[in-house]
């Protein structure tokens, strides 16, 4: 069965996603594309090189996160080192132990560059510039918008083929302050971008692989979100008491908005895992052992309860989906044949092939 997957970000908690995978590989889904922020961006990355879902297990299960703090000689000062840094570098944390770990990894399965990770569905219709089985959210600070990794690296003047998959991901984690921000020259400010964390902006893309046209897509978009359900993330309040606090409070609330938009539509959470996550933090990197193991497990029973049905809901069915949300939609056509050479490009832009 074929699948698209959005993987929400999460830090530490990213290992709850690698249950939930693992749940979706038994039951015989095959994923054709894989979009995430963050933690999401990483996990997301493995699966798209075709890392099985034993193998992430066991990576992530070995995983020391602790090395994810890979501060310079400030950082290990104290606060007043902490800030400094934070000035002078824009973060506490460099981020390179992640790349170098992450590029090791994704060197296993061939993959370098996101020429590596090109879409091997023969019927797509998707434009050249979006056929990657790969992407990567990023907030780009510079300019105000959110960016879809390699997608967009025509606005900084790159061709796609040619970036290190690490690098999208680098920014993609760039948590504020806490991981120096990553930095592309953009083409037409003729400046630098700053690159951060995209969740600031959007930390659920679920809508990143939805058709824009009004065909039916050919496969769900499986999301698979970290936290239990979109009532408790509307709930979530923020004690602000001063300055730190009110930093923290702007930056949940920047994180949060616009996914919760995306969780008022009923056609989103009917294709959304939810996973609870135990109030863990997305920077406890001195997470023990037992609950890493805790976070994997209620990924899984999470899916389980997705796939099979629970709590008076039922169990997931992609033709029921589309008779309730897509009823009006026509059947997919394959991609049309490449046009001849002396005949002119078409304007319009090309229909999305999968997605829901």
């Amino acid at each position: 069965m074929d699948a698209d997957l959005v993987l929400e970000g999460g830090g530490v908690k990213g290992i709850a996603l690698v249950g939930a995978v693992k749940v979706l590989e038994e039951r015989g889904y095959r994923f054709h594309r894989v979009a995430g922020t963050s933690a999401g961006a990483i996990v997301g990355a493995l699966v798209a090189a075709n890392v099985s879902a034993d193998r992430l297990h066991e990576v992530m299960r070995e995983l020391d996160y602790r090395r994810f703090k890979d501060g310079n000689l400030l950082s290990r000062l104290g606060l007043l080192g902490r800030l400094v840094s934070i000035v002078t570098t824009s973060g506490i944390y460099r981020g390179e132990y992640l790349r170098d770990w992450l590029r090791e990894l994704l060197a296993e399965h061939d993959v370098r560059t996101f020429a590596d990770l090109r879409g091997d569905d023969p019927d797509t219709s998707l434009p050249p510039e979006e056929d990657y089985r790969l992407v990567v959210m990023a907030s780009d600070i510079s300019q105000g918008v959110l960016r879809s990794l390699p997608w967009e690296y025509n606005e900084y003047g790159r061709k796609a083929d040619d970036v290190d998959v690490v690098d999208a991901i680098r920014a993609s984690m760039s948590i504020p302050y806490f991981f120096r921000a990553a930095k592309l020259h953009h083409q037409q400010a003729r400046a630098k971008s700053w690159l951060v964390d995209g969740g600031m902006l959007s930390n659920f893309p679920v809508a990143v692989f939805d058709r824009r046209d009004d065909q039916t897509p050919r496969w769900p978009t499986f999301g698979i979100k970290l936290s239990d359900r979109p009532d408790v993330a509307r709930e979530q309040l923020h004690d602000v008491n001063g300055v730190i606090s009110m930093t923290k409070a702007m930056i949940g609330t920047m994180t949060g908005f616009y996914d919760r938009i995306y969780l008022d539509d009923p056609a989103v959470l009917a294709r959304t895992i939810f996973i609870d996550t135990l109030d863990v933090k997305a920077t406890d990197f001195d997470l023990d052992r037992a609950t890493q193991q805790q976070l994997y497990d209620n990924g899984r029973q999470a899916a389980e309860a997705f796939l099979d049905g629970s709590d008076g809901r039922p169990g997931w069915d992609f033709d029921a989906y589309l008779e309730r949300f897509r009823p009006d939609s026509q059947p997919a056509q394959a991609a049309p044949e490449p046009a001849e050479p002396e005949q002119p490009a078409q304007d319009e832009p090309a229909a999305k092939a999968a997605g829901a």
